[in-house]
């Protein structure tokens, strides 16, 4: 993101957070659709992220971290969002996987499984694996993000990671107990 925008922004300029917002509005909502699960919950998630952001884009103090604290901005947006409407289950349509070898069909079964795994996470839990494998964020990014010291973050990744394993344990053995077609 371009610092001057971002300088631009800050001093009011309207026009400035607008490209900020349009170089970024497809990577929150990918984002808030994989935390929400919901393309209309992740609408307004979204909406709502620019909106906050536009208000307090005068106080952002480093121009190095807007892009961790837009997604931290995005994240508390979508908690709102979520404890205001029952969360669906998780669909990962945008997910890409990359062509291991392997086949469709078992590109098809890995995403499922990750879809039915990430809903059984709760929003923070989501949050947490989605900002850092999905967005790509590194873990000091993933702690400005949350608005966390480093070593919370890396608590929360932690067991975060914990409980995908759990949840990708229990759809195993559902699978292997023929509870899957």
């Amino acid at each position: 993101m371009g610092g001057s925008l971002i300088r631009q922004a800050q001093l009011g300029d309207r026009g400035a957070f607008e490209e900020l917002a349009a170089e970024s509005i497809d990577r929150l909502y990918s984002t808030a659709i994989l935390i929400l699960g919901d393309r209309a919950m992740a609408e307004d998630a979204v909406q709502e992220a620019l909106i906050r952001a536009w208000r307090g884009i005068p106080r952002l103090r480093d121009l190095d971290r807007y892009g961790a604290w837009l997604h931290r901005v995005l994240v508390n947006a979508c908690f709102d969002v979520a404890k205001r409407v029952r969360m669906p289950a998780i669909r990962l349509e945008s997910a890409s996987f990359a062509d291991g070898g392997g086949s469709f069909e078992t590109a098809v079964d890995a995403r499922d499984q990750v879809t039915r795994a990430l809903a059984r996470l709760n929003p923070r839990e989501r949050a947490v694996l989605v900002l850092r494998f999905f967005a790509g964020l590194s873990v000091p990014e993933l702690a400005d993000a949350l608005d966390v010291p480093l070593g919370t973050a890396k608590s929360r990744l932690h067991h975060a990671l914990g409980a995908m394993r759990a949840a990708l344990d229990a759809d195993g053995r559902v699978a292997l107990q023929g509870g899957w077609a």
